[in-house]
């Protein structure tokens, strides 16, 4: 366990460290995320170009945090809610370099978009979809970083809109392809957009996930909760039943 009162006081100055490059890591995600949209809608492919090459830093601060998290871990060996920080926060990091992965999706998908060069179905529902996307992880980190359950339980709730969206966007554009044959493969393109926005939420979401359970210590992911003294065997279902 942590040590005498100069230990204690190391070890909560590198937590802090630590959130602080959580923080910065998902302020640099939520921007990726921004700028690959905005190179999809402008056709800029010297944006997009920009959000691939900014995806390396991401790499480079989840490497960092995961490395101090580990070594907080090993040397500090903490207890209850220091505890679950350290193992969520290597999960969180994880979680926030996978959403630059999927920003790096968008961009590469404008870059075809630009090269194609047909013109672009009109699709709302994917702006709709990026703005909540990014309120999700912002609100997931922020969650996570004050162990807030309500705020991560919310985070959880709004992936709701964000799924009804993505169906949403998959109609429109299924319409325009049955419609025109010319859409067809910017149509294509725009799914994937989707797509990766609609997993930039789910990635979100595990962080809202992640700060209910340092909060509460209760686990919620796969619809579910573990009350007080049950564990994951006392939820499996019986051989030969539905789940």
């Amino acid at each position: 366990m942590v040590g005498a009162s100069g230990g204690y006081r190391h070890f909560h100055d590198e937590l802090a460290v630590l959130k602080q490059r959580l923080l910065a890591m998902s302020e640099r995600a939520e921007s990726l995320v921004e700028l690959s949209m905005e190179a999809l809608y402008e056709r800029d492919a010297d944006k997009a170009q920009a959000v691939i090459d900014a995806d390396r830093d991401l790499d480079t601060l989840e490497v960092e945090a995961e490395d101090l998290a580990i070594s907080l871990l090993a040397l500090q060996q903490p207890m209850a809610r220091d505890l679950r920080f350290l193992i969520g926060a290597i999960k969180v990091s994880s979680d926030i370099e996978r959403i630059g992965d999927h920003a790096v999706n968008i961009a590469q998908g404008a870059i075809k978009l630009v090269e194609c060069g047909a013109p672009m179905p009109v699709v709302p529902s994917l702006a709709e979809m990026a703005r909540s996307a990014r309120v999700m992880l912002r609100d997931g980190l922020d969650a996570f970083i004050r162990a807030d359950g309500a705020l991560g339980r919310a985070v959880k709730r709004a992936d709701v809109q964000v799924d009804a969206l993505h169906d949403g966007v998959f109609r429109v554009l299924v319409t325009h392809m049955m419609g025109d044959s010319h859409t067809i493969p910017p149509s294509l393109e725009l799914l994937l957009v989707s797509r990766n926005l609609e997993r930039i939420a789910d990635l979100a979401t595990n962080i809202g996930e992640d700060a209910v359970y340092l909060a509460e210590g209760k686990q919620i992911r796969h619809r579910f909760e573990l009350t007080e003294g049950q564990t994951t065997q006392e939820l499996r279902p019986e051989p030969g039943t539905a789940e």
